[in-house]
């Protein structure tokens, strides 16, 4: 694993404009491994600049090219699998298996599905008396977040590239390494310089001065919500397109004929996956009044399973951020029955697994992104009150329903103000749309969806 000290624009590594750098630090012992430059306005414009120039060929080149050059990135992603998964591990946290599993596969599977949909997806159609194309945006300013960092920009650069697009990466701070590991990976592949471009840096430097350069056609965000609003706001401005993947408080909801010990079980290993630092983690669980003291029950014992298996959170603030929802729960009244604030480990930022119990739709636990492994349960009373819960939030990205009867679950699931619903734990699917509703964001990732993000359209008559 390589820090390395400049930022790669045009296709080549170059020194940085500045001489701030940004360090790099293991949440589990909190030791510094490594450091990278903490890029200026004056590196987002030279690789706005590099983009822009580059734009003109790639967008001509044919899409099943384009299509290849995705395809040669996801070989060099997967021949490289097992120094992302360190990389990750290294600068997140997460325990090397869950590394491995989802860290670097999903980014793999993400990027193979590009390479095909740039290759069969339909650019070019009849409408009657109309020819109608679908061309690229243009330069796209994409900034990610650290708690999927490879999959995130997969899931923005892929897509990117198959419509056309060249790209100006700003990925967090927190987990640079991986982002300069894949820039060695499309420097690798054969991806034509300029394309590509990545600066590293702050949010409030870099971030800013990429969702503001008058270069940037489109701005790809994923992160929390009040930043989000900031960005949409900077790309309104400009009347540029705009995307944005943002918090979620999703609910998982437990219909009174469910498989209730799979229901709890499977619920609570979503929320400690990735030690809660995921947007669509089912963070409320909904049980009915008949079976709550049985859920809350099994539900304290399966979190308790986690407490030697859960990675750190990704930085110290993080970490207090989480505890104090904890304290705050507390204090408005919810129950606590398992972890709680104080910390399991002398070192690290470790949070331990927590269940809150009694938790009510307008405590602040129940309404706030917490972004940690903390679930609250809530009771209701029948389905009527069950959805009004559930959509009882700002957010909308996720959530889940469980029921005897598919037909049932989905009828419930078809009446939530939420962008993806899982059926009694249905998988994960890289190639379906994936975004939110109300204040989870705007626009779609992955996907032949998340492609079309990355279009505009032009009408030809005859």
């Amino acid at each position: 694993m390589k820090a390395h000290d400049g930022m790669y624009i045009g296709g080549a590594w170059r020194p940085p404009a500045g001489t701030d750098t940004i360090e790099v630090v293991d949440p589990v012992d909190e030791r510094v491994i490594g450091r990278v430059p903490a890029g200026t306005a004056a590196d987002i414009d030279a690789a706005v600049h590099a983009a822009r120039a580059a734009l003109p060929g790639w967008a001509a080149t044919p899409p099943a090219e384009r299509g290849a050059v995705i395809g040669a990135l996801r070989d060099v992603l997967a021949a490289r699998r097992e120094e992302i998964a360190e990389t990750v591990t290294a600068e997140l946290g997460t325990p090397l298996p869950f590394s491995r599993k989802v860290h670097a596969d999903l980014p793999i599977t993400v990027a193979g599905s590009y390479a095909e949909l740039a290759a069969t997806h339909t650019f070019e159609e009849r409408v009657g008396n109309s020819t109608v194309l679908h061309e690229r945006i243009g330069v796209v300013g994409a900034i990610t977040p650290w708690n999927y960092p490879l999959h995130q920009i997969v899931a923005k650069v892929a897509p990117a590239l198959a419509a056309g697009c060249t790209v100006v990466l700003k990925p967090a701070e927190d987990t640079p390494l991986v982002a300069q590991l894949f820039a060695e990976a499309v420097h690798e592949a054969g991806v034509p310089a300029g394309v590509f471009n990545l600066v590293t840096g702050l949010g409030v430097v870099a971030g800013q001065a990429l969702a503001a350069h008058d270069g940037v056609d489109m701005v790809s965000f994923t992160g929390s919500t009040a930043v989000g609003r900031g960005i949409g706001a900077t790309a309104g401005a400009a009347i540029k397109r705009v995307a944005l993947e943002l918090g979620g408080k999703s609910a998982n909801v437990v219909l009174p004929s469910a498989d209730l010990t799979k229901a709890v079980t499977v619920g609570v290993a979503n929320v400690m996956s990735n030690s809660g630092q995921t947007c669509s983690a089912w963070t409320r669980m909904l049980v009915h009044a008949s079976h709550y003291d049985e859920a809350v029950e099994l539900a304290a014992a399966t979190a308790a399973k986690y407490a030697e298996r859960l990675g750190p959170l990704v930085n110290a603030r993080q970490r207090d951020r989480v505890r104090g929802y904890i304290e705050k729960g507390i204090a408005e009244g919810a129950r606590l029955v398992a972890g709680g604030p104080e910390s399991p480990r002398e070192k690290g930022y470790f949070v331990s697994p927590t269940v809150l119990a009694d938790v009510t739709p307008g405590m602040t636990v129940a309404q706030e992104e917490i972004f940690g492994p903390v679930l609250s349960v809530l009771r209701y009373e029948d389905e009527e009150d069950a959805l009004r819960i559930a959509n009882g939030t700002v957010y909308g990205l996720a959530g889940a329903v469980w029921a005897a009867d598919e037909a049932e679950a989905v009828a419930f699931a078809r009446r939530m103000d939420t962008g993806q619903v899982d059926i009694n734990g249905g998988r994960f699917n890289p190639r379906a749309p994936f975004g939110g509703y109300k204040q989870s964001g705007v626009g779609r990732e992955l996907g032949a969806h998340g492609l079309a993000e990355y279009l505009q359209t032009k009408s030809l008559q005859f």
